[in-house]
């Protein structure tokens, strides 16, 4: 993936941005990374994995939980 091109998620909460997830996509692969923490690691996936991912983020309770899935 080149240089993404990061927006915040539109699931990423309400507000001021509190629960702010940053994504990037290209035509193969989504990024996906906490942007208080962006140096601490990226999620990426191939764009076809990505309905799975977000599945599982469903079954959470906020979309902060998103760490869990980044160790």
């Amino acid at each position: 993936m080149s240089t993404p091109d990061w927006r915040k998620w539109s699931y990423s909460g309400p507000g001021d941005g509190d629960d702010c997830v940053e994504i990037a996509n290209s035509p193969t692969h989504i990024a996906i990374r906490d942007s208080k923490a962006p140096a601490r690691g990226t999620v990426v996936l191939p764009a076809e994995a990505f309905t799975g991912f977000l599945e599982a983020l469903k079954c959470h309770s906020t979309v902060t939980d998103f760490a869990r899935f980044r160790g």
